[in-house]
């Protein structure tokens, strides 16, 4: 046995050994201080059967038995979107990400097979696509966000995979489509096109990784010498903690990938390969031989056509829900809550933050059941493990002040290119993530 092997087997099982000290799942949230139930024969209804969703329904079954639980989404697949990248890779094939809803139902939550298309948060009537009325008593909103890449003119997601256009983000099959299109560019070079939406999106930090694994790729085949990458951010900063962001503007300046600042994709010249970017002095124009496409994003139609929306401050433009940043509680609506992606707080994008979100936001619902008020509080964790290369991952956890969190202080250090780390992202967070759906981490 090598001395890699020793080190490499020594690592996983402290990383098992971790991973069951967690609750059977990485970066655990805190316990709630007193598990409350309630035998309360109240009804909830949960819009989206994702992972916020499906978190809380588990979760909510296990401490209202006599609740009237009931999900509704029209998904009868269930993706695993933190494996979007692996796909994108070509580490992972596009079926690493599929599962299906129904084996995350816990038993005795009833599941509506539409999607909703009213919520009526005055009447407490949730209405579906088939015109169904769910009358509830306590809403939970976890119906994730919606993908505009209409709002880059030009862009069509059925070139996803063809002609040098690529993006991750529009499901398992597009991000396969996108790996072999990469994998193209990474045999040849040429310029490649980087970035992220100018809005709030889910994991902010898959297009870095994206430009980090590309980059790789070029560099195994042997191209590197033969490309240009070019990262166009539309904010003044690569990442939203500023050390993270400065970290990775080292190492994208050490491995010879371009950063541009205040760069907008607005339009996007498919036969052409020409993409336009708005910046603060007008337009410009980059010609391409490989684009990943990160679309704005913004709250889907049933939140946006309610009364449930910010009406003012940051979280307005995209019409994300109003929701109160530590609770998760609507402001002008208590019995409603919002997790997961279309939450109006200020991080929290990630499926780790729907891990630390769904157990305050129902620890606070069942407390108003129990007449027992909870004092859980989010503090907005994030985690992003973010991988540098193959093989390579830096393990990034912050909170709503860009505090950065260790879960495992003395054995995997933030900002540092570690195998073990590599190995969360591709191995073990998967299991961890799994065990969040069935409320059990």
């Amino acid at each position: 046995m090598t001395a890699f092997d020793s080190d490499r087997r020594a690592a996983l099982a402290s990383l098992a050994a971790l991973g069951a000290l967690a609750g059977g799942g990485l970066s655990a949230a805190p316990p709630a201080a007193a598990a409350t139930t309630s035998d309360a024969p109240v009804r909830i209804a949960i819009v989206g059967a994702g992972a916020a969703g499906l978190a809380s329904a588990s979760r909510l079954r296990a401490r209202l038995p006599r609740a009237s639980i009931t999900l509704i989404d029209a998904r009868r697949e269930h993706y695993y979107q933190p494996g979007y990248t692996l796909v994108g890779a070509g580490i992972k094939p596009a079926s690493y990400t599929i599962s299906t809803t129904r084996e995350y139902i816990p038993q005795g939550v009833d599941w509506i097979e539409q999607a909703a298309a009213e919520i009526d948060p005055e009447a407490r009537v949730v209405t579906t696509t088939g015109g169904q009325k769910v009358p509830y008593d306590y809403l939970i909103v976890a119906c994730g966000l919606e993908l505009n890449y209409d709002a880059i003119e030009g862009m069509d997601t059925r070139w996803i995979g063809r002609d040098g256009v690529g993006s991750v983000y529009n499901g398992p099959q597009a991000a396969a489509a996108t790996w072999q299109v990469m994998s193209t560019f990474a045999a040849k070079g040429g310029v490649g096109l980087f970035g992220r939406s100018h809005t709030d999106m889910k994991c902010a930090g898959a297009p870095l990784k994206y430009t980090f694994i590309t980059d790789d790729r070029l560099r195994r085949a042997g191209q590197r010498g033969k490309a240009e990458l070019h990262y166009l951010a539309p904010q003044k900063t690569l990442f939203s903690v500023p050390i993270v962001s400065e970290k990775v503007r080292m190492l994208y300046q050490e491995r010879g990938i371009r950063t541009h600042m205040e760069h907008s994709l607005v339009a996007i010249d498919l036969g052409r390969r020409i993409a336009t970017y708005r910046t603060p002095t007008g337009t410009t124009e980059l010609g391409y031989d490989f684009i990943h496409v990160v679309p704005p994003m913004r709250a889907p139609a049933v939140v946006r056509n309610s009364p449930l929306p910010w009406n003012e401050g940051p979280f307005a433009r995209e019409q994300w829900l109003e929701v109160d940043r530590e609770t998760l509680r609507h402001k002008r609506y208590p019995n409603v809550f919002g997790v997961g992606d279309i939450a109006g707080v200020p991080k929290g994008k990630t499926a780790a933050s729907v891990k630390w979100q769904v157990p305050v936001a129902v620890d606070h619902l069942v407390g108003d059941l129990a007449n027992k008020p909870s004092g859980e509080r989010y503090n907005g964790y994030t985690s992003c493990p973010l991988i540098t290369r193959l093989g390579r991952a830096m393990l990034i956890e912050f909170d709503y002040n860009d505090n950065l969190y260790q879960s495992f202080p003395g054995f995997i250090a933030p900002l540092e290119e570690l195998w073990v780390s590599w190995v969360m992202k591709t191995m073990a967070l998967k299991p961890t993530y799994v065990s969040m759906l069935r409320g059990r981490a």
